[in-house]
């Protein structure tokens, strides 16, 4: 594995907290999606050779994607999926079942952080990643919620976060 000052991890809002919810066509969601590929681009341009992705529907796909397109304009990058427990897509519509296999099958890495659900597995696996991190990045909106607690998480251990605000929400407009 990588060593913590050369590794990244991400944090941001599932569909339903995003005001364009599962339209990623929508150019609030692809503007937000250059804006990841471009803080993963400075993340490697500052050191980072290794990211972690919680893999949650929204963001965390979106953040999966960019770092697989880095890693293949630089092969030396590698993808870990932290995944919080057996099942994390069961519930899932199939075309982000699909989506999401695709994306765990091209990490290089997957790392199962809780043998079965809890209620807290999810918080598990968001300090997991942080724990290993010197950077987090978020698309964030300023609710509560499980983005909320990684960033307050990563900001207590003392690990820098780089926030990309959530535009079109009530608090971003």
């Amino acid at each position: 594995m990588s060593k913590r000052e050369e590794t990244c991890c991400f944090t941001g809002h599932r569909p339903g907290k995003l005001p364009w919810q599962y339209n990623e066509q929508d150019p609030r969601c692809l503007a937000l999606k250059r804006r990841i590929a471009d803080a993963v681009e400075a993340a490697w341009d500052e050191g980072c050779r290794h990211f972690i992705c919680g893999m949650a529907l929204g963001c965390d796909l979106y953040f999966c994607e960019a770092v697989l397109d880095l890693r293949r304009a630089h092969p030396g990058v590698t993808v870990e999926a932290a995944i919080p427990c057996p099942g994390q897509d069961s519930r899932w519509r199939a075309d982000q079942r699909l989506r999401y296999r695709k994306l765990v099958a091209a990490c290089d890495f997957e790392t199962l952080v809780s043998a079965r659900y809890t209620p807290f597995c999810m918080q598990r696996r968001d300090r997991y990643m942080v724990d290993r991190s010197a950077l987090l990045i978020a698309a964030f909106d300023g609710t509560p919620g499980g983005t909320s607690y990684t960033i307050q998480y990563a900001l207590s251990r003392g690990i820098p976060v780089v926030d990309l605000p959530i535009v079109g929400t009530a608090l971003w407009e």
